[in-house]
């Protein structure tokens, strides 16, 4: 079974969220006005609705994380949830038990939501299978497939900023090809019918046929950026990488770093994005990422928001099923 046909009910609502592809741009939209709703909640004195009371969510990270871990624990007390938070270094799995194993054990402690970041592809997908009814998982990213909350709070704030997607270009770049992020901002640009999508890297960080993925290729950063709206930075995903696919760093920096005076080839009113952790003086310099057109601290906001939005969108239809 697919992903999209295993994360949607019959009724074409939300059971899982596992990856952006295969989604429609309705349901994207969704999300995006969805989370708008939400925005209002952190500005109250009593940041919380009532929408997931009486639910437990377990966040199941086996990869390092802070700020999508963060955002999905503060978005699931912000919908008034119980939160089990796994330390998996010092759980069972450390001993040997399998994934599934781990998986039916929580279970048995009437789990509602799961959310698991995971360093193997396809992990979020094999959970959403096994799981029993009534319970639903959100892929916090997994091996180098997807990481669809990102895409979808990097939507969130592309929208913000520059309403309409259908106007923009959009550049996406440097570690494309070990990048579970860029997959699915690049599923979800196109699915949102954004006017350009580049991506600007080094022919050894590129997919094959990268073209395939609906994206113009440029290995030239100063061609790239050329008139762009927005520009979205990845750092090295030196910790997927498997032999020597760049010199050196400051080779890197001085041929795909984001500097200020870089920054002058896309449009004056250009905003920088980066979805984190940012490795300043390597993919980005600090000036540009804590300069005016950088909106990377509004992506973390917004985080919590679009987190809510996809957990209460989950809940609607396990309540109507």
């Amino acid at each position: 079974m697919s992903a999209t046909e295993l994360q949607l009910t019959p009724n074409g609502r939300l059971r899982h969220f596992l990856d952006i592809e295969g989604l429609s741009r309705e349901l994207l939209t969704e999300i995006l006005d969805t989370a708008e709703s939400f925005t209002s909640v952190t500005d109250r004195s009593i940041k919380k609705v009532p929408i997931l009371r009486g639910k437990t969510v377990a966040n199941l990270f086996f990869e390092a994380s802070t700020r999508t871990r963060s955002t999905f624990e503060l978005a699931a007390q912000r919908l008034s949830a119980d939160i089990l938070s796994l330390d998996i270094n010092t759980s069972a799995t450390v001993k040997g038990e399998s994934l599934l194993d781990t998986l039916r054990n929580l279970e048995a402690m009437q789990i509602d939501m799961f959310v698991i970041r995971h360093r193997d592809s396809g992990s979020a997908h094999f959970f959403a299978q096994h799981v029993g009814p009534g319970v639903s998982v959100l892929n916090a990213g997994d091996g180098q497939h997807a990481h669809p909350t990102q895409a979808m709070l990097d939507m969130f704030t592309i929208r913000r900023y520059k309403q309409d997607f259908t106007r923009l270009r959009v550049a996406i770049v440097g570690d494309i090809l070990h990048s579970r992020v860029a997959r699915s901002q690049i599923h979800a640009l196109n699915i949102l019918l954004t006017g350009e999508v580049r991506v600007i890297a080094p022919p050894t960080l590129l997919p094959k046929q990268a073209e395939s993925l609906g994206v113009r290729v440029f290995h030239d950063l100063d061609e790239g950026l050329e008139d762009v709206d927005v520009v979205i930075m990845l750092r090295l995903q030196k910790e997927r990488m498997t032999g020597a696919l760049l010199p050196s760093e400051s080779e890197y920096y001085r041929l795909y770093g984001l500097t200020a005076e870089r920054l002058k080839r896309a449009r004056p009113d250009a905003i920088v994005m980066h979805p984190g952790p940012a490795n300043r003086g390597i993919e980005i310099e600090s000036s540009v990422m804590d300069g005016p057109q950088s909106v990377i601290l509004s992506q973390v906001t917004y985080g919590i928001a679009v987190r809510m939005a996809v957990m209460s969108m989950i809940a609607q239809p396990q309540e109507e099923a």
